[in-house]
């Protein structure tokens, strides 16, 4: 059965399921492999408890000859299979639609973008994490008759990654909001970094869709000068902070105390003109968040969201998911940003955190995953980075941080930090306390503890 046969098929059973657990009355289970789990072998369960059909890759150990066989429908691969049958559910749909990838903000620049759209359209955007090859299938097949626009996140962590995304999600237009030193176990260098998310622009210019780029980004103006060596001439609209002519928005930071205030306008170096600047109070910590702040105006401004409901969105945002948030608890501030961590996002957090105006500094820090040879060089740069920062007190929480001289308390897990916690209880008040690290450190579940 070919894809389009399979996707009329879905047109009369409009549900997919990847868990047997989670089988609504006549939706089709597709199965899923992982490394601890074979979705083939919960195939006839699936069919037993509603599923009209159920789409295999292999045969069911416990298939037996009886008429639930021929609700089976085997295909080479359901992976390839579940990334097909979007793409075609996509196709259904003659809307824009957004890519965006990057090392760092992608998140929280596909959620500014979702609330500065929504002002005028009915946005379909990633929730949650599902921005990888199994999240961004189950993305697209939200797309109903009802939405104007969608926002796509994509995620990489090895080679290929992102050509394999943008081949199912077939954007229309994107941004890369940045290029940096993460997964390089899985990518095994900074250059190959480069090439993967670059692969978003490939798409982008061969399909001659416009770009959305950051001017003041070296590697990003590297890539796309790259690409205009090889004879294609990209669509660009161009946004950042530098005085270059050709940015169609700029910004400035006016204040971080703690939460970053802005101003922005219009520029047109053809038509010799510029707007007036408009200020924007934010609700996210870090002046890093400026270029996704503008990522976001540009998106908006080109898909005609006025002046004032792009400013009204940006100010009505709050952060959630531990990403660049200001909690206010009993006893203290925290700055929590625990939900990734990459020596480039390491850096942005540790630096913002220093230039805060605001008395009683500790940093709680987790180790970072997925860096291969330099995870020992990488470690120790952030150990410098807050030896330099004179923070009050300082907490490393990971293996990783255990052999690296310096004076700092050192943790081997969260459990330790969350027992340290309960023997200083009377001494962490009043304090502003930065929560950075990966989500395997689990460092989310201090905030209620402090």
């Amino acid at each position: 059965m070919d894809i389009k046969e399979l996707y009329k098929l879905y047109q009369q059973h409009p549900c997919i399921t990847t868990d047997s657990r989670n089988c609504p009355e006549g939706s089709i289970f597709l199965a899923l492999k992982g490394e601890s789990f074979n979705g083939n072998q919960f195939a006839v369960q699936a069919l037993e408890k509603g599923c009209a059909y159920a789409i295999v890759d292999e045969a069911p150990s416990n298939a037996q000859p009886s008429t639930l066989n021929a609700q089976l429908i085997l295909v080479d691969d359901c992976l390839q299979t579940y990334k097909d049958l979007a793409r075609e559910h996509r196709r259904q749909f003659d809307i824009p639609v957004i890519g965006i990838t990057g090392t760092n903000g992608k998140t929280t620049t596909k959620e500014l973008i979702r609330a500065v759209l929504s002002e005028c359209y009915n946005v379909m955007a990633t929730e949650g994490n599902f921005n990888n090859d199994v999240g961004v299938p189950k993305t697209l097949f939200r797309l109903n008759e009802d939405h104007d626009i969608a926002v796509v996140e994509m995620g990489a962590s090895h080679p290929g990654d992102i050509k394999t995304l943008v081949e199912t999600a077939e954007p229309t237009s994107g941004l890369i909001t940045n290029v940096g030193r993460a997964h390089l176990l899985g990518f095994g260098s900074f250059e190959g970094v480069c090439k993967t998310k670059g692969e978003l622009y490939d798409f982008l210019i061969g399909h001659d869709c416009p770009l959305f780029v950051n001017r003041d980004n070296e590697h990003l103006m590297k890539m796309v000068k790259e690409r205009g060596e090889r004879g294609v001439q990209p669509d660009i609209y161009y946004y950042g902070q530098s005085d270059s002519k050709d940015i169609l928005i700029r910004g400035e930071v006016i204040s971080c105390a703690p939460f970053l205030k802005f101003r922005w306008r219009e520029q047109d170096a053809d038509a010799d003109y510029t707007s007036e600047w408009m200020e924007v109070q934010t609700h996210l910590i870090g002046a890093y968040n400026l270029d996704n702040m503008l990522a976001a105006i540009t998106i908006g401004y080109v898909n005609n969201i006025p002046f004032e409901q792009i400013n009204h969105a940006l100010e009505n945002y709050i952060p959630s998911n531990n990403r660049s948030q200001m909690t206010v608890t009993e006893h203290n501030h925290l700055v929590v940003d625990a939900y990734n961590a990459n020596p480039t996002s390491m850096k942005a957090a540790i630096d913002n955190f220093k230039l805060m105006d605001v008395p009683h500094k500790m940093a709680i820090i987790g180790k970072m995953g997925e860096l291969g040879d330099v995870v020992e060089e990488e470690h120790q740069k952030v150990v410098d980075m807050l030896t330099d920062a004179h923070f009050e007190e300082v907490w490393l929480v990971g293996e990783e941080f255990q052999n690296i001289p310096c004076n700092f308390r050192k943790f081997k897990d969260v459990e330790e930090v969350k027992e340290a916690i309960a023997a200083n209880s009377q001494t962490l008040t009043g304090k502003y306390i930065l929560i950075k690290g990966s989500n395997s450190n689990k460092l989310f579940q201090l905030p209620e503890l402090l």
